[in-house]
């Protein structure tokens, strides 16, 4: 009997190449469900995810599967059912999450899950997470937060000169009205 080999195809092995350098240069990656999206929705929620650093990827489940099995990245198989398509960030994911869950709320866009920081989200841990302040937002909080004591010392700091002019030319005008 023959021995049954089975020949790779090389348009596919390099499309798990590209998945896997993918993956390499993302931070994190978002799964959602695209069925029903026309080519006007899709290509409009690819702009917004590209002025925020994600793009957005119709993908083979079976290719992402082996693409992160092969990186040692945790299994995400249940978030791989059906037509998928992932958004990877190069940045921060909290913009991404966001984009796509509004825009779930408005289309026929499904957000299935994903990996933010080596840690698997499902969709309602997304959408969560999409509520979460970003970090420059959260910078921004506590700089505006450590700014409100200096401002008050340097408000304080600023009232004893100015009452202290202020006294001295109202004594220099009593004077002046007395002695003229």
């Amino acid at each position: 009997m023959a021995e049954y080999t089975t020949k790779l195809q090389q348009f596919k092995l390099d499309a798990i190449d590209e998945l896997k350098n993918d993956f390499q240069s993302a931070k994190d990656c978002i799964f959602a469900d695209y069925r029903g999206l026309n080519v006007e929705e899709i290509t409009r929620l690819r702009n917004k995810l590209r002025e925020n650093g994600a793009r957005f990827k119709v993908v083979k489940n079976r290719y992402v599967k082996i693409a992160m099995h092969d990186l040692h990245m945790p299994e995400v198989n249940d978030q791989l059912i059906g037509p998928t398509a992932m958004t990877l960030t190069t940045q921060e994911a909290g913009p991404a999450a966001k984009i796509l869950v509004e825009f779930s709320g408005t289309t026929k866009l499904t957000v299935k899950g994903g990996i933010i920081d080596g840690q698997v989200f499902d969709g309602a841990q997304i959408s969560q997470f999409s509520k979460l302040p970003t970090k420059n937002q959260l910078l921004s909080m506590l700089m505006s937060a450590m700014n409100g004591p200096v401002q008050s010392l340097l408000y304080a700091l600023q009232a004893v000169p100015q009452k202290l002019v202020r006294t001295l030319k109202a004594v220099a005008d009593k004077k002046a009205a007395e002695g003229g």
